[in-house]
């Protein structure tokens, strides 16, 4: 007896099933570009940025030799501590040079004056000429000049001694250091450079066709390619006056016949949170994403 056919009972439970999964798929689509939509117009990221901040260049304001250097590379310094100091004793003996000039000049002054106040006494007496009061007067207008003048020569004397002690303008980290003890120095020769890592910030190069709603004040989720995991908090603090290319050294020039339309970016300045880097492991030129909450 031959065997009886199955009946094609599940083919229509089966097609049930293919269209429950395409439509969970569709919906499951629709329902992450929905999100993914929701969430670009409320989240706009950028991977063209970088940490920057205060990089202060110390060099030296006059020439000398160098008596000691009291940092080393990537140490870290407070400000006004001293980082180099020149040999001061010829700074020192000019400025005491100046200050017995100074002196000098003071005890002349007295005595044309002594001498100005005698001679207006017999002129006004009828018992000198005119001329020699006026010369009286002359020479105390002189004496009072020259006072002036060793006054301002003993300031510069003592400020080019203190700037025998070249000291931090901030706290932060040494680096790029150039200068040992015994170097020659001239004045404006950078021997080091201070790195303020207290106020660093981050410049986000967005494209213009994201800048329409992002405003200063904005708040801005900051990620770190060297710190997988950890985010950051900062707000936009402003946004530059023009595009990245408008500042550069060549500027393009969209002549007639070869322009091409390139999409701009443009630099937006965004500040840490008070308190968001405290252990400084954030490093100036480091790549990070920033994210602007724009709603």
């Amino acid at each position: 007896m031959a065997e009886q056919q199955p009946q094609p009972q599940n083919s229509g439970q089966n097609r049930k099933k293919a269209f429950m999964i395409v439509a969970a798929v569709v919906a499951i689509g629709l329902t992450a570009g929905y999100f993914y939509n929701n969430y670009r117009t409320t989240h706009v990221s950028t991977d063209d940025a970088f940490v920057d901040g205060n990089i202060h260049t110390i060099a030296a304001r006059v020439s000398g030799n160098v008596r000691t250097v009291a940092v080393v590379d990537n140490q870290r310094v407070k400000q006004g501590d001293v980082l180099v100091e020149l040999d001061p004793a010829d700074y020192r003996s000019k400025a005491e040079a100046a200050r017995a000039t100074l002196e000098l000049q003071k005890a002349t002054l007295r005595l044309a004056e002594s001498e100005l106040k005698r001679a207006k006494a017999l002129y006004e007496q009828d018992v000198s000429s005119a001329e020699r009061y006026d010369k009286a007067v002359s020479t105390a207008e002189i004496s009072r000049a020259q006072v002036k003048l060793a006054e301002e020569l003993l300031r510069q004397a003592e400020l080019n001694l203190s700037y025998t002690r070249i000291m931090s303008p901030s706290d932060g980290f040494i680096t790029k250091k150039s200068v040992q003890t015994g170097n020659q120095v001239k004045d404006g020769q950078p021997l080091m450079a201070v790195v303020e890592l207290n106020n660093l910030y981050v410049v986000a190069n967005y494209k213009e066709t994201e800048m329409e709603n992002i405003r200063p004040g904005m708040d801005v989720r900051i990620t770190v390619d060297a710190y997988p995991g950890v985010t950051f908090k900062g707000q936009v603090d402003s946004i530059m006056a023009g595009t990245g290319v408008s500042f550069s050294l060549f500027p393009a020039e969209n002549a007639t016949g070869n322009y091409v339309k390139v999409v701009q970016r443009i630099p937006v300045k965004i500040v840490l949170a008070p308190g968001e880097d405290k252990d400084h492991i954030l490093r100036i030129g480091m790549s990070v994403i920033p994210t602007v909450l724009v709603k």
